[in-house]
């Protein structure tokens, strides 16, 4: 009896902290994980617009990307756009296979990347061609430029290579994890790809009766947004956290058309073509993933037979996962990053444009604005303090990190001296995830400590949360608990803005509504009081959050306490 007494008044405690979480919820609510401690919180989100996507994930509080996937019997181009994180993706990519199997990550505009290639030829038009010497050759063709352009070294060990050659055609993607470097955006990687090709694309139009610049070869620049032939000059800055770099000491070489005589290849109608697929180097391109098949065919990519890439997995994920995260061309961290460009020539009209002399608008020097322009406003009032006006002279987005990473020009006041260097210029690192920002610098000494200033709060004004609320997206699909993926269904009251709750009635009218909660509110701070009077005082609530840990300790004490009970009535 005494157990039982014991018991009862654990139920009440239990009854009466619920009670108060109900009234005085906790200050986030709690959002279970996937399977481990060091897993991130669910969040799983499906739009049927990529913008609404796009919008959504940059005011999440959690690192999340934007994902594409695609039906069976939808139209065609028609996709679902999933917001989540990459260890959720995989969570269930490996369990709902049917509704997950047309899946394409979007690459988002301005994201630091990997160095990528889709790569395919039409196999009955090339009879005779050994895709895999092919796919050899590049991978050395491309170290080779890599290491000559930015003294960047890599090997076919640095290249992860998937496969998803089918009877009609060789297919393949290269995704190079380059030793501490990446690329700026795809779009760059576009711009190097045109230009250490270029002699190819000149055999192309060549053979095809095209002039150059001809855009009849399907191959022209129009993909990267330009008129203005990119193989003309090379951009050779580089950066290491966001340092600058002078171009690297090795020994210049062209390349004639000869030495890239492999690259070319038949299409359908018997036409001259690249191996390489020149269109996909454009802002938000979906780019398909390791393990996915396209919409009607039956061949996902998988590691192919002469992939030399080794994963490596730590203890943490499986080997499949490794693999599956290297595949992501935007998973690239900030630490230790060797960002490498390839611009466009700027013709001198141009650039009386892009670079005006030096005055307290002068922005970016040359570069577009990045997706945040009010941080890109706020990150220039940091630098200008009397008469020293800075500037941004580069920035780069980890989207991996929510990370922007700003190179500043002409203003070098570090925290860590007091005053401004000589000589070295100075980082400014927005953490978009965190709302904060804080100072780096370039300078030898600061770097040999690795400084960085103390963190300080963005301006409301400048918070993405401040602009959107992640409950004023709209979704247009949800998936069940069997990975179904469904319309999301609207209620009469969002599809018709006439709807009424009964026949006969008029539109409800806002102050009804207002009387109908507040009336609701009372009656249930009643219950709650006349019941809390009965269970005894309810303990205090408190704004933080309750640790997994603690949520787990007394979960697994009111089981013992249950089992214990049982057992004694048992014997009784």
């Amino acid at each position: 009896m005494l157990k039982r007494s014991k018991w009862g008044d654990r139920v009440k405690k239990v009854e009466s902290l619920a009670l108060s979480f109900q009234h005085c919820p906790l200050a986030s609510p709690y959002k279970p994980r996937l399977s481990k401690p060091w897993q991130p919180e669910t969040l799983w989100r499906l739009f049927s617009r990529q913008s609404d996507a796009l919008g959504f994930a940059k005011c999440c509080k959690e690192v999340v990307h934007v994902f594409a996937l695609e039906k069976d019997h939808a139209k065609t181009g028609q996709r679902i756009f999933l917001v989540t994180s990459y260890t959720e993706l995989w969570h269930y990519y490996k369990t709902y296979r049917h509704s997950l199997m047309h899946c394409y990550e979007v690459i988002p505009e301005g994201a630091v990347c990997k160095l990528y290639f889709d790569l395919e030829f039409h196999k009955p038009s090339n009879g005779g061609r050994d895709g895999m010497q092919m796919v050899a050759s590049l991978i050395q063709f491309v170290c080779g430029k890599l290491e000559e352009v930015y003294g960047v070294k890599c090997s076919a060990k640095d290249v992860l290579n998937l496969d998803s050659t089918t009877e009609e055609k060789f297919s393949r993607h290269l995704i190079f994890l380059l030793p501490n470097a990446a690329f700026k955006d795809n779009i760059h990687v576009g711009h190097f790809i045109h230009k250490i090709l270029q002699p190819a694309l000149d055999s192309v139009r060549r053979r095809r009766g095209g002039g150059q610049g001809s855009d009849d070869t399907g191959i022209t620049n129009v993909a990267l947004g330009t008129t203005t032939d990119p193989l003309l000059s090379f951009d050779h800055t580089q950066e290491v956290g966001g340092e600058l770099l002078g171009p690297p000491m090795a020994k210049r070489q062209r390349h004639g058309e000869d030495d890239l005589q492999f690259l070319l290849v038949k299409d359908k109608e018997g036409h001259d073509q690249l191996f390489v697929d020149l269109g996909v180097y454009t802002k938000n391109r979906n780019f398909r993933l390791y393990k996915s098949l396209k919409a009607g065919k039956n061949t996902a990519f998988t590691v192919a037979e002469d992939n030399e890439f080794d994963t490596q997995p730590d203890r943490l994920v499986s080997a499949e996962e490794s693999v599956f995260l290297a595949s992501l061309v935007s998973n690239v961290s900030f630490t230790g990053q060797k960002i490498l460009t390839s611009d466009v020539p700027v013709t001198k009209e141009a650039k009386q444009i892009l670079c005006p002399v030096p005055n307290p608008s002068d922005t970016v020097r040359g570069c577009q604005p990045s997706p945040y322009k009010e941080v890109d406003d706020f990150v220039l009032s940091l630098v200008t303090r009397g008469d020293v006006h800075g500037g941004v002279r580069r920035w780069s987005l980890f989207v991996s990190e929510q990370l922007l990473v700003y190179d500043i020009l002409r203003y070098r006041w570090c925290q860590n001296v007091g005053r401004h260097h000589k000589s070295n210029n100075i980082m400014i690192m927005v953490d978009l995830k965190e709302e904060i920002w804080y100072q780096k610098c370039h300078d030898p000494v600061c770097r040999s400590v690795n400084y960085r200033s103390p963190n300080l709060p963005l301006p409301q004004e400048v918070c993405i949360s401040h602009f959107m609320k992640e409950d004023e997206v709209e979704e247009g699909y949800e998936m069940d608990e069997e990975g179904t993926i469904e319309p999301r269904e609207r209620s009469a009251a969002a599809a018709d803005p006439t709807w009424t709750h009964g026949q006969g009635e008029g539109p409800e009218r806002e102050d009804d509504w207002q009387d109908d909660h507040a009336y609701l509110q009372a009656l249930e701070d009643a219950e709650r009081g006349v019941l809390l009077e009965e269970l005894g005082p309810a303990p205090q609530c408190h704004g933080d959050d309750l640790p997994d840990d603690l949520l787990l300790q007394t979960l697994a004490e009111f089981e013992t306490s249950g089992d214990q009970i049982c057992t004694s009535t048992d014997l009784s």
